[in-house]
């Protein structure tokens, strides 16, 4: 290649790479509004200015391609579009992006990753190239991906995709056996360093709450224990101020349904905690559900053990594609057990709360677990640490 083509290449290279940075912010805006639907931005480039730009939302319907397309007009011809997905090329609660992008006479096309839904993998590009537009694919990829880890596990595997998150000390332990001798200052936040009864302590810092709270936003389900809920009476709310199409749902395992009238589940239930038991009480359901508090039965074969993946199940069933744990080491022990989650997700704090402290998995009886894809973060004075159990686009094959 020549120097000016060389140039030239490296121009458009930047050029790419801006675009996708500014699609991959509008497929930011998408979470939480998409679910069931992946997270996706598109941006429509003519002579280096943006003449479209969209977001997928479920309630409006438009896909985010369809969306940039309405938005441009006659401008889109001839232009570049930028999508962090693969245009679809299957009809579904809407049309093909595909058909779109090529009846408005965009030129090309640069998309950060392939789709896992085996109905567009691969086909959406194929298309594209078929009509004459040229097609390129990477850019932003691995970003474009974790937006959509739980479209891409859902959309194969028909489950939820599941991450558990904890605060951790440094030698792995999540809250000390008794509260009452929580050392003032870095157990609890309350400024004398004793845990009141029912009421949540944190171990990590408030940079790490408010990721949490970040994290939340990105999920449809919070999932947690009864033990939890009778130690810390916690509201498991998503207090980020996000834009979301529907209620973050939070899930207590329950299986003699003791969840307390006065808790602050139940005093803020609107048809958004769900309870599951295998021992139903009849007075207890009927004054839960009259609170807004959904029971749900289901049969186990371990007394006082509410089964996981029937839970998930139901999830699925209810289109949940996405689960967050946030629970004691029991809960979470069953879950890795169960071969049910699929990325960790850990918090740090400083601290070392000895052989006093409740271990981070409680008894957890299985075989070694790698894990891949690890990262860590600096939020306040803890640390981050974030790593996959399974990767659901390697298991979608998506190139």
């Amino acid at each position: 290649m020549s120097g000016a083509g060389s140039q030239q290449a490296e121009q458009q290279r930047a050029e790419d790479t801006r675009w996708m940075r500014r699609a991959l912010e509008l497929a930011c805006e998408s979470k939480a509004v998409s679910s069931p639907n992946p997270a996706v931005g598109c941006v429509l480039v003519r002579d280096g200015v943006v003449v479209g730009e969209g977001f997928h939302d479920y309630t409006r319907r438009d896909h985010a391609e369809v969306a940039a397309l309405k938005q441009a007009g006659d401008a889109a011809r001839g232009s570049t579009a930028y999508v962090t997905l693969e245009p679809c090329c299957h009809t579904g609660r809407t049309g093909p992006c595909t058909e779109a992008l090529i009846a408005a006479g965009v030129k090309r096309v640069v998309a950060a990753t392939g789709d896992p839904n085996r109905e567009v993998n691969g086909l959406g590009f194929a298309r594209l190239r078929e009509a004459g537009i040229d097609v390129e694919f990477g850019e932003g990829a691995e970003e474009a991906r974790e937006l959509n880890d739980a479209f891409a596990g859902f959309i194969r595997k028909g489950r939820p995709f599941v991450t558990l998150k904890a605060g951790v000390s440094l030698d792995g332990r999540i809250a000390l056996g008794d509260y009452s001798a929580a050392p003032g200052g870095f157990l609890v936040s309350h400024g004398n360093g004793v845990k009141r009864e029912r009421e949540p302590y944190f171990l990590t810092g408030p940079e790490s709450l408010a990721d949490v709270q970040r994290m939340r936003h990105e999920h449809d389900v919070l999932l947690t224990g009864i033990n939890t809920v009778l130690t810390d009476d916690p509201q498991l709310t998503d207090r980020s101020g996000l834009a979301r199409r529907r209620p973050l749902l939070r899930v207590v395992l329950d299986a003699e349904l003791r969840l307390p009238l006065d808790s602050k589940l139940v005093q803020m239930a609107n048809e958004d905690v769900m309870v599951f038991c295998t021992e139903p009480v009849a007075a207890n359901m009927a004054a839960l559900e009259a609170r807004g508090v959904r029971v749900e039965v289901v049969r186990s074969d371990v007394p006082g053990r509410v089964p996981m993946e029937d839970v998930m199940r139901r999830l699925a069933e209810m289109k949940m594609i996405s689960v967050m744990i946030e629970a004691g080491g029991q809960v979470m022990a069953s879950a890795l057990q169960d071969g049910l989650v699929d990325k960790l997700v850990l918090y740090y704090a400083p601290v070392m709360l000895g052989s006093g402290g409740l271990p981070l998995m409680g008894k957890l009886e299985m075989e070694r677990l790698d894990v891949s894809r690890v990262e860590t973060a600096q939020f306040g004075r803890d640390v981050r640490w974030t790593g996959y159990l399974r990767d659901p686009w390697t298991e979608a094959g998506v190139r």
